[in-house]
């Protein structure tokens, strides 16, 4: 609005009418709630902070297991291990996968590679003519967001023996549909490993890297309202199961392997997510 138009207005006033105060009103109000929306909107696509009652990301991936095992923890860039020099695998591997990590687009270059810094982890020559794949636990598609994490996701220290029908069929599955809810919840909690409680004495190498019967899987959404979790049991053998008949609760999962997860939760929360399974919500398009 330029200068001459406004000293013809104050040369002119005129008193406005309730009809013309009401519209100005109700405009007012109108752009107010748009702003508000959009400020939403903003919010759901940014980094999450954190839950509505003051937990941490960083803490939502602590996990505690048993005093007796045996443990080395590793902060690479973008998740967290739990490493078990004695069977050569990770006990969890533990990630917040965002909505704009889901999202990235750095190629998939790295090669796998010892972690020579890490005590007891296993090499590429006890992988090779193994039967095995080397089987991420926190996915290579989960890393596409840095260079550093893609390379680092590759270290032997993230890898578990998997039977390849597993590894590339319905594992890789659940990682793409995880990628999906994060870009739809704004983000997930995301914990897995071999299940090490009911290892047998099958070892693949020189160095005896422990190939599990069993891997698990949990998938934590913070920022829904309300938060919720699911679990799911997966054989590390060829399976007709899909996701669904695969799937259980936070609470047996803790039953199976000793661990427990997401203490940091108040426990009116942490009993409601740990408690419930409830595969069919997680396919919602909705947020």
């Amino acid at each position: 609005m330029n200068d001459t138009y406004m000293k013809r207005r104050a040369k002119r006033p005129r008193r406005p009418s309730r009809l013309t105060k009401g519209v100005s009103s109700t405009v007012a109000i109108f752009l107010i709630l748009i702003a508000a929306l959009v400020a939403v909107g903003q919010a759901t696509r940014e980094e999450p902070a954190e839950l509505d009652c003051g937990i941490s990301a960083e803490n939502l991936t602590k996990v505690t297991v048993p005093d007796e095992l045996n443990e080395i923890s590793i902060d690479y860039t973008g998740f967290h291990v739990s490493f078990n020099p004695s069977h050569h695998v990770p006990n969890y591997v533990a990630w917040e996968l965002t909505e704009a990590k889901a999202q990235g687009k750095s190629p998939r270059k790295s090669k796998f590679k010892a972690d020579n810094d890490i005590y007891g982890c296993a090499t590429l020559d006890d992988y090779r003519y193994s039967g095995y794949d080397r089987g991420h636990m926190a996915p290579a598609g989960d890393m596409k967001w840095s260079e550093a994490a893609m390379d680092d996701s590759h270290y032997l220290t993230n890898i578990v023996p998997q039977d390849h029908s597993i590894n590339g069929g319905i594992w890789s599955s659940l990682e793409k549909m995880c990628r999906r809810w994060a870009e739809r919840d704004s983000a997930l909690i995301i914990i897995c490993g071999p299940v090490l409680t009911d290892l047998n004495e099958r070892t693949i190498g020189e160095s005896g890297v422990a190939v599990p019967d069993r891997l698990f899987k949990i998938v934590f959404a913070p920022y829904t309202k309300p938060p919720r979790a699911i679990g799911f049991i997966f054989p590390n053998k060829p399976t007709d199961d899909g996701l669904e008949a695969l799937s259980t609760s936070v609470d047996n999962i803790e039953a199976i392997t000793g661990f427990d997860f997401f203490e940091c939760l108040p426990d009116d929360i942490e009993n409601e997510v740990e408690s419930s399974t409830n595969y069919r919500v997680w396919n919602r398009q909705k947020r």
